[in-house]
């Protein structure tokens, strides 16, 4: 279905502040704000876009890059270019699991286990679980979506001795559930980091995307009270996804 998206031909009033590829960058972004582009719809091809716009096929697909960087539309590969559903909210100060706090939000989360194996720890988890360097730790890997859309994948990595015969339940839900209803582990801190990334390719293969793709990845250390980790989880999420959002009360 051809798009409700009109694109005139960039005139040179339209480069004056600057470069072609952000007055139409600009005019694609009028058009998803104002929902003549709704979320998830697909984008015109390179091709419509030329002969709508009258700019080049380099200027079309710088204006296509910038969109994706900012997160208001993202590729399917081999499918073309769609306006990124709205972001989920997370907020790092709760112990709630993806299930949890995406359903809350309204949408529709799933989960699919890719693979659970016992693995020797290297020497920097092995610091992190407070064990000796090979010990054998859970490792899940595990591919998250929302509405039906890849946006996540995550490595964790249990302590068997905290979660015996963990492997033995489906993952395929709530790990957070898991590990409270069946082997009352209870967090009481949770250590987050986050910074940009470029996603390498087991993510990007396992979202559907290229390898390079904007991502953001979060390192999760959950701790009970006794001090022992619960779980340590990397995250890699595609960065149209997720809103971080802290509520703090400002004391001083």
């Amino acid at each position: 279905m051809r798009s409700q998206l009109e694109l005139t031909p960039i005139a040179k009033g339209d480069t004056a502040d600057g470069p072609h590829y952000l007055a139409l960058r600009d005019k694609i972004a009028r058009g998803i704000e104002l929902g003549k582009l709704a979320a998830g719809s697909k984008l015109p091809s390179e091709r419509q876009f030329q002969g709508d716009s009258g700019a080049a096929r380099g200027t079309i697909r710088e204006a296509l890059f910038q969109l994706e960087a900012e997160g208001l539309i993202y590729r399917r590969d081999r499918s073309g270019w769609y306006v990124s559903p709205p972001a989920v909210t997370y907020n790092p100060m709760r112990w709630a699991g993806f299930m949890t706090y995406v359903a809350e939000q309204g949408r529709s989360p799933t989960t699919e286990t890719l693979s659970t194996e016992l693995e020797p720890a290297p020497p920097a988890v092995a610091d992190i679980f407070r064990t000796a360097p090979g010990t054998p730790l859970y490792n899940l890997h595990r591919r998250r979506s929302i509405d039906g859309r890849a946006v996540l994948v995550e490595r964790i990595i249990v302590d068997p001795a905290l979660a015996p015969g963990l492997a033995e339940h489906s993952l395929d839900g709530s790990l957070t559930q898991i590990l409270t209803g069946i082997y009352g582990l209870t967090v009481v801190r949770n250590r987050v980091d986050m910074r940009p990334c470029a996603l390498v390719k087991f993510a990007a293969d396992a979202l559907g995307v290229k390898p390079g793709t904007p991502g953001l990845l979060v390192v999760r250390t959950s701790i009970a009270a006794d001090g022992r980790v619960v779980e340590y989880d990397q995250e890699y999420w595609r960065h149209d996804a997720i809103r971080v959002h802290v509520d703090l009360d400002v004391r001083g």
